[in-house]
């Protein structure tokens, strides 16, 4: 009995959330899967090198709980611009800005995750990495000139 209740529990939580975040869903889903990724070939990178230390583990997780609370960041702005907008009697409903910020911080994972696989002796093939660099480039240079416009 009480497993059925923490099952529904849950899916009532992930539905909510999943209505609620709509498009943010996934990127947010995927944010998560690589920053675990991260952290763990992080921890394996640190201890084939000999570096491993509590405290830095430790930041890595604040750092990770901090790209959460930053894609809530985004969205809250979001929230404020259709609901002011909603007030003057325009519709609009986006999630650009949370996603915006969810793009980001996963390509900035991607590039710590090869990095983390350099440090273990991985072979990454450059292109992979350019890629990367490029994606990060182009949604830096995009948001940019979006804003000066």
């Amino acid at each position: 009995m009480k497993d059925n209740i923490i099952q529904t529990t849950v899916s009532v939580a992930i539905g909510a959330l999943a209505a609620y975040f709509n498009i943010l869903l996934i990127p947010v889903l995927v944010l998560f899967a690589v920053m675990v990724i991260d952290y763990c070939t992080g921890m394996a990178s640190a201890y084939k090198n000999k570096e491993i230390k509590s405290k830095t583990g430790l930041i890595g997780i604040l750092k990770k709980l901090s790209y959460l609370v930053l894609v809530c960041v985004g969205g809250v702005v979001d929230y404020l611009i259709g609901a002011g907008l909603a007030t003057a009697g325009i519709e609009f409903s986006s999630y650009y800005f949370g996603l915006i910020v969810s793009v980001w911080l996963i390509i900035n994972e991607l590039i710590s995750i090869l990095e983390n696989l350099a440090g273990l002796g991985t072979p990454i093939p450059k292109f992979l990495v350019n890629i990367v660099r490029r994606l990060k480039n182009t949604v830096e240079n995009k948001t940019n000139t979006d804003t000066k416009e």
